[in-house]
């Protein structure tokens, strides 16, 4: 073979490698009981990308960021206050997908004969959540709001696993959790307020989101929209006919695999969450610069996370690190 063709050759196989890599993505997930499981099982996103999907399952958002911080992620669903931590500390991440308005899908729950029925009874109790999440941003203005010092309340770090475990075990005397482990919760316990009540009295939201690396996503924005257009028409599904779907239902199902649920709280339990259609993410949630839900969302929740030095600094304008993009284009 002569040189040429030899440099044809090569040149032909490293494009081939490169274009088989650009061509596959890891994706991270948790266990929030949204109607995107229903696609996931389908394989949804594999048939309208031609992509190869690597599910990786974690536990919390922190460990989804730390995934993504290492390469070994590109796209992953991390909770608001992730997400503000993330990209405060400068991580290249930008907030595509609004993954569910959080409202009533995550509440403090007590366990019955615990002696508490108020926020304020938390103080001398032992209460579990996944730190740097949105549940323990939600815990924290909480006890802002009832003039509990968080000094006075033994605030435990855990994922929802490890909540779980805890909670079966009596190891702990509340919980400010999401499903499926919320649902297990409230069968021996009492709700004691949601992160709707707390965002209606302080306008600080709470949401779950779709976050992507941003040189992987620029390098794949057909991927990108395409991946929108998928989870947009799954939530559309939901918002159309979800009120009646049943525990033996194929969507139930998928969503309870996925998410670790049992079939018979899925349907309870997703109507708890809000799902933004991609019209309202792109004008409201995501679009709109500073004014955004989500901007305003993530602002306020840095400065919290600053006061409680989490972090060490913020950003000055949050909607820097949101692109509503995809969803605009989806909208259309």
């Amino acid at each position: 073979m002569n040189r040429g063709l030899l440099a044809g050759a090569v040149a032909a196989l490293v494009s081939t490698s490169v274009f088989a890599q650009a061509k596959e993505v890891t994706i991270g997930y948790q266990d929030m009981v949204v109607p995107y499981r229903m696609a996931q099982e389908a394989k949804a996103l594999e048939a309208a990308t031609g992509y190869k999907i690597n599910w990786k399952q974690f536990g919390g958002g922190g460990e989804v960021i730390k995934a993504m911080a290492s390469g070994a992620v590109q796209v992953g669903e991390v909770g608001s206050a992730g997400i503000a931590a993330a990209v405060s500390r400068g991580e290249p991440l930008e907030l595509f997908w609004i993954l569910d308005d959080i409202g009533d899908a995550e509440a403090l729950v007590a366990r019955k004969g615990s002696g508490i029925a108020k926020v304020a009874d938390l103080k001398g109790k032992r209460i579990a959540m996944p730190f740097n999440s949105t549940t323990h941003f939600h815990t924290m203005v909480a006890l802002d709001q009832a003039k509990i010092n968080p000094a006075d309340v033994k605030i435990l770090n855990m994922r929802p696993p490890e909540v779980r475990a805890a909670w079966q075990r009596g190891d702990i005397d509340a919980t400010f959790i999401w499903d499926p482990v919320l649902a297990e919760a409230k069968k021996d316990g009492a709700v004691v307020i949601t992160s709707g009540q707390i965002t209606a009295a302080t306008g600080k939201a709470t949401f779950d989101g779709y976050v992507a690396n941003k040189d992987w996503a620029k390098a794949n924005r057909d991927f990108m929209i395409k991946f929108v257009k998928v989870m947009a028409d799954a939530d559309a599904k939901y918002r159309d006919g979800g009120k009646n779907w049943k525990a033996d239902g194929a969507e139930v199902k998928a969503i309870a695999k996925w998410s670790g649920s049992k079939p018979e709280d899925v349907p309870a339990a997703i109507a708890l969450y809000k799902f933004p259609s991609a019209k309202e993410q792109a004008t409201r949630w995501l679009g709109g610069g500073k004014a955004a839900i989500a901007a305003k969302a993530l602002a306020a929740t840095a400065e919290f996370q600053l006061s409680q030095k989490q972090i060490e600094k913020t950003l000055s304008d949050y909607s820097a690190v949101v692109n509503a993009s995809y969803a605009a284009e989806v909208a259309k």
